[in-house]
């Protein structure tokens, strides 16, 4: 064997290699995981901006909309479907533009009928629970800290979780009562205040109901955070952004 067939040889031994390295990666982006990163401050207080998320995709089946996020192919039935739960934190694809990946908390299932009043949310015709939990802060966009009372919002089934609350009224206080149809979720933002989420249709820039087979999947875990705000600051404090205690920690 000559030396020339040797290096071709070798050659491509390394891009059959490379190509099933790249192929393992992208299905395991399909059917176990895939990180996400948070642009806004819709989820505060349970997401940051900055936070990267990590979104499992084994709970709620597979479809289109779980190929790697700058794969767009129009919406099929889900294989293995399975609903989220009240609760949960899903990751899921705009239904205004499937190149969009957004993040909230799903409220309503298939059925339920979900109402707002002065900012209370109400399912199935009982007020959920809402206890006063002190006072947080919200970051905008550019990274200003604002002060936003805190509650912790308990849903059907026990599950609670904190949510913000900037100003009262706010916009978005109040929901006629409307029933989830079939294949469809409820979802908001826990920020209640600055969250498009399915108080509002896709036309005026929200979520509306959620088709089911726009799910990506479930945000389990964070496995990083950086504060943006230290953008302005020196490049050398940037490592001070390292939200440290935020790493691998649970989303709830």
């Amino acid at each position: 064997m000559t030396a020339k067939v040797s290096r071709v040889r070798a050659w491509t031994d390394s891009l059959i290699s490379f190509g099933c390295v790249v192929l393992m990666i992208t299905a395991a982006k399909i059917a176990i995981a895939e990180p996400y990163y948070v642009p806004s401050g819709s989820m505060q207080p349970t997401l940051l901006i900055g936070d990267e998320l990590l979104a499992t995709k084994y709970p709620y089946g597979y479809s289109t909309a779980s190929l790697p996020a700058s794969i767009v192919l129009p919406g099929t039935s889900r294989l293995f479907g399975a609903l989220p739960e009240r609760g949960d934190v899903v990751v899921f694809r705009w239904p205004g533009d499937g190149s969009q990946v957004w993040v909230k908390r799903v409220i309503g299932l298939p059925g339920d009928r979900i109402a707002l009043r002065s900012g209370r949310l109400w399912i199935n015709g009982q007020p959920v629970g809402l206890r006063a939990d002190g006072v947080g802060e919200a970051e905008t966009d550019t990274g200003r800290q604002m002060p936003a009372a805190r509650f912790i919002e308990t849903l059907p089934g026990s599950r609670e979780h904190a949510i913000l609350r900037m100003r009262a009224p706010g916009h978005g206080d109040d929901l006629s009562e409307v029933e989830v149809p079939p294949d469809h979720l409820f979802v908001m933002g826990d920020n209640r205040d600055n969250s498009a989420d399915s108080r509002f249709p896709v036309q005026a820039g929200g979520i509306g109901m959620l088709p089911v087979a726009n799910l990506i999947g479930r945000a389990d875990r964070l496995v990083g955070s950086w504060d943006l705000g230290i953008k302005s600051q020196p490049l050398w404090t940037w490592p001070s952004g390292l939200r440290l205690s935020r790493f691998f920690s649970a989303i709830h």
